[in-house]
Protein backbone atom coordinates (compact mmCIF):
# COMPACT_ATOMS: atom_id res chain seq x y z
CA UNK A 1 0.00 0.00 0.00
CA UNK A 2 2.39 2.10 0.71
CA UNK A 3 4.77 1.55 -2.29
CA UNK A 4 1.64 2.09 -4.18
CA UNK A 5 0.70 5.58 -2.51
CA UNK A 6 4.65 6.34 -3.19
CA UNK A 7 4.75 5.71 -6.82
CA UNK A 8 1.17 7.50 -7.17
CA UNK A 9 2.68 10.73 -5.68
CA UNK A 10 5.78 10.31 -7.99
CA UNK A 11 3.87 9.92 -11.27
CA UNK A 12 1.50 12.60 -10.26
CA UNK A 13 5.17 14.99 -9.29
CA UNK A 14 6.34 13.81 -12.73
CA UNK A 15 2.97 15.09 -14.25
CA UNK A 16 3.37 18.57 -13.33
CA UNK A 17 6.97 18.66 -14.29
CA UNK A 18 6.24 17.35 -17.60
CA UNK A 19 2.90 19.79 -17.49
CA UNK A 20 5.35 22.87 -16.68
CA UNK A 21 7.39 21.60 -19.87
CA UNK A 22 4.24 21.89 -21.82
CA UNK A 23 3.57 25.36 -20.62
CA UNK A 24 7.09 26.77 -21.26
CA UNK A 25 7.16 25.19 -24.65
CA UNK A 26 3.20 26.48 -25.35
CA UNK A 27 5.28 30.07 -23.78
CA UNK A 28 7.67 30.07 -26.88
CA UNK A 29 5.36 29.42 -29.98
CA UNK A 30 2.85 27.01 -30.33
CA UNK A 31 -0.26 29.16 -30.76
CA UNK A 32 -0.24 28.46 -34.63
CA UNK A 33 0.67 30.44 -37.38
CA UNK A 34 -0.82 33.94 -35.80
CA UNK A 35 1.00 36.43 -34.44
CA UNK A 36 1.85 36.00 -30.70
CA UNK A 37 1.33 37.94 -27.99
CA UNK A 38 4.48 38.51 -25.91
CA UNK A 39 6.82 36.82 -28.56
CA UNK A 40 10.36 36.98 -28.44
CA UNK A 41 9.80 39.37 -25.03
CA UNK A 42 13.27 38.60 -24.52
CA UNK A 43 14.37 41.12 -26.20
CA UNK A 44 12.75 43.87 -24.47
CA UNK A 45 13.85 43.48 -21.45
CA UNK A 46 16.55 45.88 -21.75
CA UNK A 47 19.85 46.23 -21.81
CA UNK A 48 22.49 48.84 -20.07
CA UNK A 49 21.90 49.75 -16.09
CA UNK A 50 21.86 53.72 -17.28
CA UNK A 51 18.61 53.03 -19.45
CA UNK A 52 17.18 50.38 -16.91
CA UNK A 53 18.18 52.86 -14.38
CA UNK A 54 16.30 55.63 -16.15
CA UNK A 55 12.98 52.91 -16.51
CA UNK A 56 14.00 51.63 -19.54
CA UNK A 57 14.03 55.40 -21.35
CA UNK A 58 16.69 55.69 -23.86
CA UNK A 59 14.90 56.17 -27.35
CA UNK A 60 15.80 59.56 -27.68
CA UNK A 61 19.07 59.90 -25.42
CA UNK A 62 20.74 57.20 -26.40
CA UNK A 63 24.15 58.10 -28.78
CA UNK A 64 26.62 55.36 -27.52
CA UNK A 65 27.52 51.37 -28.00
CA UNK A 66 24.03 50.62 -26.30
CA UNK A 67 22.42 52.56 -28.71
CA UNK A 68 22.26 49.32 -31.33
CA UNK A 69 19.75 48.38 -29.00
CA UNK A 70 17.52 50.69 -28.07
CA UNK A 71 17.89 52.94 -31.39
CA UNK A 72 19.92 52.30 -34.09
CA UNK A 73 20.08 55.75 -35.28
CA UNK A 74 21.61 57.24 -31.88
CA UNK A 75 25.27 55.55 -32.80
CA UNK A 76 25.66 58.05 -34.50
CA UNK A 77 26.83 59.94 -31.39
CA UNK A 78 29.86 57.60 -30.80
CA UNK A 79 32.98 60.32 -30.04
CA UNK A 80 35.20 57.34 -29.52
CA UNK A 81 36.78 55.71 -32.22
CA UNK A 82 34.65 52.44 -30.92
CA UNK A 83 33.45 50.80 -27.50
CA UNK A 84 32.29 47.95 -26.23
CA UNK A 85 30.04 46.66 -23.67
CA UNK A 86 29.18 44.21 -20.95
CA UNK A 87 26.34 43.22 -18.88
CA UNK A 88 25.11 40.20 -17.08
CA UNK A 89 21.78 39.84 -14.75
CA UNK A 90 20.35 37.26 -13.26
CA UNK A 91 16.75 37.90 -12.84
CA UNK A 92 13.77 35.84 -10.59
CA UNK A 93 15.77 34.77 -7.71
CA UNK A 94 18.83 33.85 -9.88
CA UNK A 95 16.40 31.02 -12.24
CA UNK A 96 17.19 32.80 -15.52
CA UNK A 97 20.28 35.01 -16.76
CA UNK A 98 20.31 37.61 -19.11
CA UNK A 99 24.06 38.50 -21.05
CA UNK A 100 24.58 40.63 -23.04
CA UNK A 101 27.86 42.49 -24.71
CA UNK A 102 28.20 44.66 -27.87
CA UNK A 103 31.23 46.77 -29.67
CA UNK A 104 29.93 49.40 -31.82
CA UNK A 105 32.48 52.19 -33.77
CA UNK A 106 32.51 55.35 -36.11
CA UNK A 107 32.56 54.44 -39.87
CA UNK A 108 33.53 57.36 -41.57
CA UNK A 109 32.25 60.53 -40.91
CA UNK A 110 29.15 60.29 -41.51
CA UNK A 111 27.93 56.63 -40.51
CA UNK A 112 28.88 53.89 -37.74
CA UNK A 113 28.17 50.32 -37.36
CA UNK A 114 27.59 48.21 -34.51
CA UNK A 115 27.28 44.46 -32.85
CA UNK A 116 24.84 43.36 -30.14
CA UNK A 117 24.75 40.07 -28.84
CA UNK A 118 22.11 38.59 -26.58
CA UNK A 119 21.44 35.48 -24.59
CA UNK A 120 18.63 34.82 -21.82
CA UNK A 121 18.33 31.12 -20.84
CA UNK A 122 17.10 28.87 -17.72
CA UNK A 123 19.51 26.52 -17.24
CA UNK A 124 19.54 23.31 -15.64
CA UNK A 125 15.49 21.90 -15.54
CA UNK A 126 14.55 18.58 -14.49
CA UNK A 127 13.96 15.98 -17.39
CA UNK A 128 11.55 13.49 -15.75
CA UNK A 129 10.13 11.90 -18.98
CA UNK A 130 11.88 8.28 -18.05
CA UNK A 131 11.55 8.68 -13.75
CA UNK A 132 8.85 5.92 -14.39
CA UNK A 133 9.57 3.16 -17.09
CA UNK A 134 7.09 -0.08 -16.90
CA UNK A 135 6.04 0.80 -13.51
CA UNK A 136 9.66 1.18 -12.18
CA UNK A 137 11.19 4.34 -10.00
CA UNK A 138 14.71 5.02 -11.18
CA UNK A 139 15.78 8.08 -10.09
CA UNK A 140 19.43 7.77 -12.20
CA UNK A 141 17.09 8.48 -15.33
CA UNK A 142 16.54 12.27 -14.52
CA UNK A 143 18.68 14.09 -16.36
CA UNK A 144 18.83 18.40 -16.62
CA UNK A 145 17.91 20.60 -19.88
CA UNK A 146 18.54 24.81 -20.60
CA UNK A 147 16.26 26.92 -22.39
CA UNK A 148 18.40 29.42 -24.59
CA UNK A 149 17.26 32.88 -26.23
CA UNK A 150 19.51 34.13 -28.35
CA UNK A 151 19.61 37.08 -30.76
CA UNK A 152 22.37 38.44 -32.68
CA UNK A 153 21.56 42.20 -33.28
CA UNK A 154 23.85 44.21 -36.56
CA UNK A 155 23.33 47.68 -36.72
CA UNK A 156 23.97 50.71 -39.09
CA UNK A 157 23.52 54.09 -38.45
CA UNK A 158 24.01 57.26 -40.77
CA UNK A 159 23.82 61.25 -40.39
CA UNK A 160 21.64 63.07 -43.45
CA UNK A 161 22.60 66.60 -44.16
CA UNK A 162 19.04 68.56 -44.16
CA UNK A 163 19.19 72.35 -44.74
CA UNK A 164 15.62 72.56 -44.03
CA UNK A 165 15.88 71.27 -40.54
CA UNK A 166 18.44 73.65 -39.83
CA UNK A 167 20.71 73.70 -36.52
CA UNK A 168 18.87 69.98 -36.23
CA UNK A 169 21.04 67.12 -37.10
CA UNK A 170 18.91 64.24 -38.69
CA UNK A 171 20.32 60.57 -38.57
CA UNK A 172 18.84 56.78 -39.46
CA UNK A 173 19.67 53.52 -38.70
CA UNK A 174 18.31 49.75 -39.06
CA UNK A 175 19.23 46.75 -37.54
CA UNK A 176 18.76 43.27 -38.83
CA UNK A 177 18.11 40.51 -35.89
CA UNK A 178 19.04 36.82 -35.77
CA UNK A 179 17.24 34.84 -33.78
CA UNK A 180 18.27 31.41 -32.26
CA UNK A 181 15.63 29.61 -29.35
CA UNK A 182 15.53 26.22 -27.76
CA UNK A 183 14.12 24.64 -25.03
CA UNK A 184 16.68 21.65 -24.46
CA UNK A 185 16.51 18.59 -27.02
CA UNK A 186 12.59 19.14 -27.61
CA UNK A 187 11.97 22.16 -29.34
CA UNK A 188 14.44 24.42 -31.68
CA UNK A 189 13.41 27.95 -33.42
CA UNK A 190 15.27 30.57 -36.05
CA UNK A 191 13.50 33.38 -36.64
CA UNK A 192 15.16 37.15 -37.99
CA UNK A 193 13.76 40.23 -38.35
CA UNK A 194 14.35 44.45 -39.06
CA UNK A 195 14.19 47.67 -36.87
CA UNK A 196 14.73 50.87 -37.95
CA UNK A 197 14.81 53.99 -36.01
CA UNK A 198 15.34 57.99 -36.68
CA UNK A 199 17.00 60.51 -34.64
CA UNK A 200 16.54 64.35 -34.26
CA UNK A 201 19.32 66.39 -32.34
CA UNK A 202 18.99 70.16 -31.75
CA UNK A 203 22.39 71.48 -30.11
CA UNK A 204 20.96 74.60 -30.02
CA UNK A 205 17.74 74.34 -27.97
CA UNK A 206 19.48 71.02 -25.97
CA UNK A 207 16.62 68.54 -26.98
CA UNK A 208 16.86 64.88 -28.83
CA UNK A 209 13.94 63.14 -30.29
CA UNK A 210 13.93 59.78 -32.10
CA UNK A 211 11.58 56.89 -33.17
CA UNK A 212 11.94 53.10 -33.84
CA UNK A 213 10.08 50.33 -35.42
CA UNK A 214 11.00 47.21 -34.00
CA UNK A 215 10.15 44.09 -36.20
CA UNK A 216 8.95 46.47 -38.61
CA UNK A 217 8.70 43.91 -40.87
CA UNK A 218 7.19 41.40 -37.99
CA UNK A 219 9.78 39.04 -36.88
CA UNK A 220 9.28 35.12 -37.93
CA UNK A 221 10.34 32.45 -36.12
CA UNK A 222 10.25 28.88 -37.03
CA UNK A 223 9.75 26.56 -34.41
CA UNK A 224 10.32 22.54 -34.82
CA UNK A 225 9.97 19.87 -31.86
CA UNK A 226 11.45 16.76 -31.72
CA UNK A 227 10.16 14.73 -29.08
CA UNK A 228 10.79 10.72 -29.16
CA UNK A 229 8.02 8.60 -29.51
CA UNK A 230 8.45 7.56 -26.24
CA UNK A 231 8.56 11.10 -25.20
CA UNK A 232 4.90 11.36 -27.06
CA UNK A 233 3.28 8.60 -25.30
CA UNK A 234 4.62 10.29 -21.67
CA UNK A 235 2.94 13.60 -22.74
CA UNK A 236 -0.07 11.61 -23.67
CA UNK A 237 -0.21 9.65 -20.55
CA UNK A 238 -0.02 13.12 -18.49
CA UNK A 239 -2.87 14.39 -20.73
CA UNK A 240 -0.32 17.22 -22.29
CA UNK A 241 -0.85 18.40 -25.64
CA UNK A 242 1.63 17.12 -28.17
CA UNK A 243 2.49 20.36 -29.89
CA UNK A 244 3.45 20.56 -33.89
CA UNK A 245 5.78 22.70 -36.29
CA UNK A 246 4.64 26.41 -35.99
CA UNK A 247 5.62 29.55 -37.15
CA UNK A 248 5.28 32.06 -34.44
CA UNK A 249 4.86 36.08 -35.70
CA UNK A 250 6.30 38.98 -33.68
CA UNK A 251 4.23 41.86 -34.98
CA UNK A 252 5.54 45.58 -35.26
CA UNK A 253 6.02 47.67 -31.85
CA UNK A 254 6.86 51.51 -32.15
CA UNK A 255 8.65 53.39 -29.53
CA UNK A 256 9.02 57.18 -29.37
CA UNK A 257 10.98 59.41 -27.23
CA UNK A 258 11.89 63.22 -26.23
CA UNK A 259 14.57 64.45 -24.11
CA UNK A 260 15.44 67.41 -23.00
CA UNK A 261 18.77 68.69 -21.20
CA UNK A 262 20.36 71.46 -19.48
CA UNK A 263 23.71 72.47 -18.74
CA UNK A 264 24.89 74.28 -16.01
CA UNK A 265 28.73 74.61 -15.35
CA UNK A 266 30.13 71.02 -13.71
CA UNK A 267 26.36 70.05 -14.03
CA UNK A 268 23.66 68.29 -16.66
CA UNK A 269 20.12 67.60 -16.09
CA UNK A 270 18.19 65.01 -18.64
CA UNK A 271 14.65 64.71 -18.34
CA UNK A 272 12.95 61.79 -21.05
CA UNK A 273 9.85 60.36 -21.77
CA UNK A 274 9.31 57.19 -23.84
CA UNK A 275 5.92 56.30 -25.56
CA UNK A 276 5.49 52.79 -26.01
CA UNK A 277 2.93 51.18 -28.47
CA UNK A 278 2.17 47.39 -28.94
CA UNK A 279 0.24 46.03 -32.03
CA UNK A 280 -0.55 42.01 -30.58
CA UNK A 281 -3.72 43.20 -29.04
CA UNK A 282 -4.66 44.13 -25.40
CA UNK A 283 -1.90 44.12 -22.71
CA UNK A 284 -2.02 45.28 -19.32
CA UNK A 285 -0.69 48.75 -19.74
CA UNK A 286 -1.83 52.60 -18.79
CA UNK A 287 -3.64 52.34 -22.33
CA UNK A 288 -5.25 49.31 -23.57
CA UNK A 289 -7.35 48.33 -26.60
CA UNK A 290 -8.04 45.21 -28.48
CA UNK A 291 -5.88 46.36 -31.38
CA UNK A 292 -3.19 48.31 -30.10
CA UNK A 293 -1.75 48.58 -26.08
CA UNK A 294 0.17 51.89 -25.12
CA UNK A 295 2.69 52.17 -22.48
CA UNK A 296 4.55 55.42 -21.11
CA UNK A 297 7.95 55.75 -19.18
CA UNK A 298 9.90 58.34 -17.56
CA UNK A 299 13.11 59.09 -16.31
CA UNK A 300 16.31 61.15 -15.54
CA UNK A 301 19.77 61.69 -14.98
CA UNK A 302 22.33 63.43 -13.37
CA UNK A 303 25.08 64.29 -14.23
CA UNK A 304 28.17 65.93 -12.43
CA UNK A 305 31.96 66.48 -14.21
CA UNK A 306 34.65 66.16 -12.28
CA UNK A 307 36.89 66.40 -14.79
CA UNK A 308 36.42 66.44 -18.56
CA UNK A 309 37.01 62.41 -18.17
CA UNK A 310 35.92 61.89 -15.09
CA UNK A 311 31.87 61.97 -14.30
CA UNK A 312 29.87 60.94 -11.53
CA UNK A 313 25.89 59.95 -12.25
CA UNK A 314 22.64 59.70 -10.37
CA UNK A 315 19.33 58.50 -12.68
CA UNK A 316 15.64 57.81 -11.50
CA UNK A 317 12.76 56.40 -14.16
CA UNK A 318 9.57 55.20 -13.66
CA UNK A 319 7.62 53.01 -15.60
CA UNK A 320 5.28 49.65 -16.02
CA UNK A 321 2.13 51.27 -15.12
CA UNK A 322 -0.11 48.54 -15.09
CA UNK A 323 -3.71 47.18 -12.72
CA UNK A 324 -3.08 43.95 -10.84
CA UNK A 325 -5.36 41.93 -8.03
CA UNK A 326 -3.69 42.09 -4.57
CA UNK A 327 -4.14 39.35 -1.93
CA UNK A 328 -7.86 40.75 -1.45
CA UNK A 329 -9.34 40.58 -4.87
CA UNK A 330 -9.51 44.28 -5.88
CA UNK A 331 -7.79 45.23 -8.68
CA UNK A 332 -5.48 47.99 -8.07
CA UNK A 333 -2.78 50.69 -10.25
CA UNK A 334 1.06 49.81 -9.92
CA UNK A 335 4.01 51.71 -10.84
CA UNK A 336 7.70 50.75 -10.75
CA UNK A 337 10.28 52.86 -9.42
CA UNK A 338 13.83 52.57 -10.58
CA UNK A 339 16.90 54.07 -9.60
CA UNK A 340 20.70 54.13 -10.67
CA UNK A 341 24.25 55.29 -10.26
CA UNK A 342 27.43 55.66 -12.93
CA UNK A 343 30.92 56.80 -12.70
CA UNK A 344 32.91 57.15 -15.66
CA UNK A 345 36.56 57.16 -15.14
CA UNK A 346 38.78 58.28 -18.44
CA UNK A 347 37.63 55.13 -20.89
CA UNK A 348 35.95 53.35 -18.22
CA UNK A 349 32.05 53.81 -17.25
CA UNK A 350 31.02 51.68 -14.52
CA UNK A 351 26.64 51.70 -14.28
CA UNK A 352 24.54 50.69 -11.29
CA UNK A 353 20.55 50.18 -11.10
CA UNK A 354 18.14 48.69 -9.32
CA UNK A 355 15.22 47.71 -10.97
CA UNK A 356 11.78 44.98 -11.97
CA UNK A 357 10.90 43.25 -14.83
CA UNK A 358 7.06 43.31 -13.76
CA UNK A 359 6.46 44.36 -17.19
CA UNK A 360 7.66 40.95 -18.12
CA UNK A 361 6.36 38.95 -15.76
CA UNK A 362 2.88 40.52 -16.22
CA UNK A 363 1.71 39.99 -12.44
CA UNK A 364 2.14 42.91 -11.07
CA UNK A 365 4.75 44.13 -8.29
CA UNK A 366 7.49 41.63 -8.96
CA UNK A 367 10.95 41.29 -7.23
CA UNK A 368 13.86 43.91 -7.44
CA UNK A 369 17.18 43.26 -9.23
CA UNK A 370 20.41 44.36 -8.65
CA UNK A 371 22.22 45.07 -12.66
CA UNK A 372 25.54 46.48 -13.56
CA UNK A 373 27.35 47.04 -16.71
CA UNK A 374 30.80 47.95 -18.03
CA UNK A 375 31.26 50.09 -20.82
CA UNK A 376 34.98 51.06 -22.36
CA UNK A 377 36.51 53.50 -24.84
CA UNK A 378 38.30 52.83 -27.65
CA UNK A 379 40.89 55.71 -28.31
CA UNK A 380 43.67 55.56 -30.87
CA UNK A 381 46.73 57.35 -29.59
CA UNK A 382 46.89 61.03 -31.51
CA UNK A 383 50.86 62.12 -32.28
Amino acid sequence: MINHLKLRYLHNNMRLTLSVLAVLIYTVGINGQNATKYSNEFLQIGVGARSLGMGSCNIASSNDVYAGYWNPAGLIGIQDNAQISLMHASYFAGIANYDYGAWAARSGDKGAIGISLVRFGVDGIANTFDLIRNGEIDYTRVTSFNTTDFAAIISYAQTEDIRSLGKTEFSWGANMKLVTRKVGPFAKATGFGFDVGIKLNNEKRNWTAGVVIRDATSTFNSWRYTFTDAQKDVLAATQNAIPKNTLEITLPRILGGFAKYWENDKWMFLAESNLNITMDGKRNTLVKTNFVSLDIALGGEITYSVSDKNQVFFRTGFNNFQQYTNKNGKRVASIAPNVGIGLRLDRFTLDYALTNLSAVAGSGPSLYSNILSLKYAINRDVK
